[in-house]
């Protein structure tokens, strides 16, 4: 697969030792969907909150196939967070992303929340997801942050992984 390799602007998400911003949207399992709070998930421990452009993309894919594979679910509640709708996520839940939970966000009104949307290749009003991973405490303080730089890009797992083993 062929593709150009493109620098993201400066990101303005949040960091380590800030509090993430709470959102409700709706939440996709396998079996249905609800409109939920990110603080009621972060009240029963942490969770892994996973940024990615929309279903199907490879980095989506490449993303999730690398979490079910290392079984972060077992370990974290993982939440994933990208622009398609919660149909798209029940196909996506079909496939990959194994115990995992995720966030309808069409509007990508929670990715300017968080400072990481990113215009689908240059265009005005297409908006989504860039890939990012920010692991949260039950006070949503952000414990550890990766934000995409280019695009496509990829997190360190190990490096998430060491952060999940310390919460």
């Amino acid at each position: 697969m062929e593709f150009d390799v493109v620098e993201l602007p400066e990101a303005d998400h949040p960091e380590v030792g800030d509090t993430a911003p709470d959102f409700t949207r709706p939440l996709v399992n396998e079996a249905f969907w609800e409109g939920r709070s990110l603080s009621s998930l972060t009240a029963e421990g942490p969770v892994l909150l996973v940024a990615h452009p929309m279903d199907g993309a490879f980095p989506a894919t490449y993303v999730w196939n690398e979490i079910d594979d290392r079984e972060w679910a077992d370990a974290v509640d993982v939440v994933g967070l990208s622009i398609s709708t919660p149909y798209e996520h029940g196909s996506l839940l079909d496939e990959r992303a194994d115990g995992a939970r995720l966030f309808s966000d069409p509007g990508a009104g929670v990715a300017e929340q968080y400072g990481i949307e990113h215009d689908l290749d240059g265009m005005a009003g297409i908006t989504e997801h860039r890939p990012a991973i920010f692991l949260l405490d039950e006070d949503r303080t952000v414990e550890y942050a990766w934000v995409a730089s280019e695009w496509p890009d990829f997190p360190d797992y190990d490096a998430v992984e060491a952060a999940i083993e310390d919460v």
